[in-house]
């Protein structure tokens, strides 16, 4: 790719960037979308969707900036819990990170590379001139000047190393705050047992009570038997919507629109009273669920309720049968949080989800080869003309060209990796996870290694499938191979960052999807309930690995590729700015894993530089300069003792909460008045929904009843 084709493509983003911005200034402004910039403030009762005309709202402003910018962290923390700090922490690493390596890339590296004269590029001007020109490939072979690339790659590591640490040790000390300031939590309480054996005498809930007063008499409190059918569970949410439906119906003023016809989208059958005629529906889905619920079997699981935080920390951490199969425990989640519907699921059919999951993440890895091999053939005309010999007369074209190989590659990659996410969370859901929470993290690691995999990995191999053998077969010359084909592919994954990430965030500020919804709503009339209305949780399966990748490329190519780097720090800056306004106006936390998915970051940032370092091991050999190729070795071996050293310091507080933590917890609890009242609450926290009597039809004839009797009861 030459100069000007990127030139082309950061034109083209820096406009729709500008584009999104100036629509968001001003179509934030208008009543009618307050439910699409500001859902979490409707809910809070903060905004209302009132207003008259006025000319202001026309004009765009910056104000959002400086109240994102200026909102303390500490703001953020009681507000969206640790979580959404801790997303906010890897846009500041990373702004860190890449302002250093942009300071020694750009005033460094790439005069350095330009000066070299190994590829012997000679174009007329400065706007034809190859990108590879300012990467290392540049440099002649056993140029002295490779030294400075030695120096930086030593440099460069010992900076990630320190801010790594300190980040790690600045989020383990917030996880340990968050838990002494946060009140009394039921999943600090509760564990999940499993694996209950089943009694020769009495219920399974018998046997939960007789072995826990047995074997923990001072701690245990109280348990809550998981009953799950799939049926109950159908009826109930059929019951449910249902009785959204009649509410629906009698909250028209027009009585006339109570009336109307039963058949097929009310075309054909007789003229009904459609209260008169759903309340029947409602009473029949009430009798059926009411009948299953006498016949739903109990399970194999419980959660088990303790005193204390510590005596809950006990029964998790210590075997507590002589059969390590039966009573197993692991974490209970927050009640929120649980996702209910693998708790009837048999050890052995969890298992065989979990390969079925393995076997078809790795089917849709390779059919996403296909797009990337398409990407492939656009970065290169040659390849292009060859496909498509019709199309030579219209590719000579200047304009044409530059936009074929400079922004539409990655615009169709992105295409096809908007549809990856939901394709992930459906599969981690169908491995049997317990939580919504986990079903993110599990998805979010998927996303992660998929996305390192397709985008960096395959389109650096996808010119060979010999050479993709040879890594696997031979990995020795993992590092000759690596350095061979990463720095060719430096100009893509410029444009790569250009066109999916500032666009793309750009394009999370303008929320294209709920605005058009929003306005086909105002358009047909659709008015929405405020039990209907939920506000968006944060997408952190979606949107830590896509910061983590980028990550990767910038920590890769930082001395391979200098020119990146300015383009990174700007979509580093534009996400943090972005991301705070939509933590604070838009997103809603739904779940809390008290800073969880940093070990998450702070391990896809070591693969980067073990990355980086093997690579410079091959790049090193390749330009005849073996000494510095020899001196690099010990540089992954270093990089690997300091991460072993940060798991072992750090890893294991966000595993579990140390005893001094909770018995400090617990001590300071005895004293508060309201640690009594929370234990007789938590004794009913964890009861199935479905288990809960249905009364939908009782809240009917009270008008003026919350639907929160409903919202308890779903999950």
């Amino acid at each position: 790719m030459i100069l000007s084709a990127l030139l082309t493509s950061v034109g083209i983003n820096l406009g729709l960037c500008f584009l999104f911005f100036t629509l968001y200034s001003i179509l934030r402004k208008q009543p009618n979308n307050v439910k699409v910039y500001a859902p979490r403030l409707v809910a809070e009762g903060k905004i209302q969707e009132r207003g008259h005309f006025n000319l202001e709202r026309l004009v765009p402003s910056t104000g959002w900036v400086t109240t994102a910018w200026q909102t303390s962290e500490d703001e953020m923390l009681s507000k969206l819990g640790l979580d959404a700090v801790v997303l906010m922490r890897i846009f500041i690493f990373s702004m860190k990170v890449f302002s250093f390596a942009t300071a020694v890339g750009i005033c460094i590296l790439v005069p350095v590379n330009y000066l070299g004269s190994q590829l012997d590029i000679d174009f007329s001007g400065l706007p034809q001139k190859s990108i590879d020109s300012f990467s290392i490939s540049n440099v002649n072979d056993g140029s002295k000047r490779l030294w400075i690339h030695f120096c930086a790659a030593y440099i460069f590591t010992g900076v990630i190393c320190f801010f790594l640490y300190s980040e790690y040790n600045y989020v383990s000390c917030k996880r340990i705050e968050y838990f002494y300031s946060s009140k009394p939590q039921p999943h600090h309480f509760t564990v999940l047992v499993r694996g209950i054996p089943a009694p020769s005498i009495g219920s399974y809930s018998d046997a939960v009570e007789s072995f826990f007063t047995e074997y923990h008499p001072t701690t245990y409190l109280s348990h809550s038997l998981v009953r799950r059918s799939n049926k109950l569970q159908r009826l109930m949410n059929d019951a449910e919507n249902m009785y959204k439906k009649v509410l629906k119906i009698k909250a028209k003023s027009d009585c006339r629109e109570r009336y109307k016809r039963s058949g097929f989208l009310g075309l054909w059958g007789p003229r009904v009273n459609l209260v008169d005629h759903y309340g029947k529906k409602l009473e029949d889905l009430e009798c059926a669920a009411r009948i299953e619920q006498t016949s739903v079997t109990e399970k194999a699981a419980a959660f088990v309720c303790f005193k204390s935080r510590y005596g809950a920390a006990i029964a998790l951490h210590i075997q507590q049968g002589v059969n390590p199969t039966e009573w197993t425990t692991e974490k209970a989640p927050e009640p929120e949080d649980i996702h209910w519907p693998f708790f009837s699921a048999s050890f052995m059919k969890r298992w065989i989800c979990q390969l079925t999951v393995i076997v078809t993440c790795a089917l849709i890895t390779l059919l996403f080869l296909v797009p990337v091999v398409l990407v492939q053939g656009l970065t290169h005309l040659e390849q292009l003309e060859k496909w498509f010999p019709f199309l030579k007369s219209v590719l000579q074209i200047t304009v044409i060209s530059q936009v074929i190989t400079g922004y539409l590659p990655s615009l169709i990659l992105q295409t096809f990796l908007s549809f990856v996410p939901p394709v992930m969370i459906l599969l981690s859901a169908f491995q049997g996870y317990i939580s919504r929470s986990q079903i993110e993290k599990s998805a979010c690691a998927k996303m992660l290694w998929f996305t390192v995999w397709n985008i960096f990995f395959a389109n650096v191999l996808s010119g060979s499938v010999l050479t993709m053998a040879n890594i696997f077969l031979e990995p020795k010359k993992i590092p000759s191979i690596l350095a061979a084909l990463v720095p060719a592919q430096a100009s893509f994954f410029i444009a790569y960052v250009v066109t999916s990430g500032w666009t793309s965030i750009s394009s999370e500020l303008f929320r294209s999807t709920p605005l058009i919804c929003n306005y086909l709503k105002t358009i047909f009339r659709c008015k929405e309930d405020d039990g209907d209305f939920e506000v968006p949780s944060i997408p952190y399966y979606s949107e830590v690995p896509k910061l983590t990748f980028f990550g990767l490329l910038g920590v890769v190519y930082f001395f391979l590729a200098p020119l990146i780097l300015p383009f990174l720090l700007i979509y580093y800056f534009m996400g943090y700015i972005i991301f705070r306004n939509q933590l604070l106006n838009v997103y809603k936390p739904k779940y809390e894993t008290g800073g969880k998915f940093w070990p998450i970051v702070h391990n896809a940032t070591i693969f980067s530089l073990v990355l980086m370092q093997v690579i410079a091991i091959g790049i090193f050999g390749l330009k005849m300069l073996p000494l510095a190729s020899g001196l690099t070795i010990p540089l992954p071996i270093l990089t690997l003792l300091f991460n072993e050293y940060c798991r072992k310091r750090f890893l294991p507080i966000f595993h579990s909460y140390p005893a001094e933590c909770l018995i400090k917890k617990d001590r300071h609890d005895l004293n508060e008045a309201m640690t009594r009242e929370f234990l007789e609450r938590l004794k009913t926290v964890y009861r199935d929904p479905t288990s809960l009597p249905v009364r939908y039809t009782d809240n009917l004839e009270r008008p003026h009843s919350p639907l929160l009797t409903t919202d308890v009861r779903t999950t």
